[in-house]
């Protein structure tokens, strides 16, 4: 259950998260979200300006394209340049490929991630680094991490609350 959330401002995410196969069970200020042991299913979407689906949170989407089941496309309409985790996510073993003069992301779903060395390159992608390397089997170390810090202050704290296991540790 994630706590201080105000559902209204996430309606586009909350459907794509149904359309996903998540139960979602809201409060006035708390979202609660379980896939009951199931893989995503892979979903599309388009980002644009508010209320549509938002641009900073493709690349998390793209994260949970990467394990579901099916192929899912993600169009990037607002930024230039917005996918450049995904190289990292294929040392992962993601298959994404881009197309559309790299603004359409296509990504096949696997079974599994593997944990890898993957490099943080800017703040909201590199957050799905992070998520990816949750669910990925093995160690994944995300390196560059200032690129977190600047938009998730103490990021490490607050997933291990909600079940993960995240240690920072300091760079060779």
């Amino acid at each position: 259950k994630v706590r201080d959330a105000n559902p209204d401002h996430l309606e586009m995410l909350i459907e794509k998260l149904k359309e996903a196969g998540a139960l979602i069970n809201l409060g006035e200020d708390w979202i609660e979200l379980d896939m009951q042991g199931r893989r995503p299913k892979a979903i599309s979407l388009v980002t644009a300006p508010y209320p549509a689906f938002p641009t900073d949170l493709q690349a998390q989407i793209i994260a949970l394209n990467s394990i579901a089941e099916g192929t899912g496309t993600i169009k990037e309409t607002v930024f230039e340049n917005r996918f450049m985790h995904v190289h990292e996510m294929s040392r992962m073993g993601a298959r994404i490929r881009l197309e559309g003069n790299n603004t359409t992301a296509i990504v096949e779903g696997v079974e599994k991630l593997q944990g890898a060395p993957v490099m943080a390159n800017d703040l909201r992608a590199s957050v799905s680094l992070v998520i990816a390397g949750l669910v990925a089997e093995g160690t994944t170390v995300v390196d560059r991490i200032y690129h977190i810090d600047r938009g998730y202050e103490q990021v490490e704290e607050k997933l291990n609350k909600l079940g993960a296991n995240i240690q920072r540790v300091a760079s060779a």
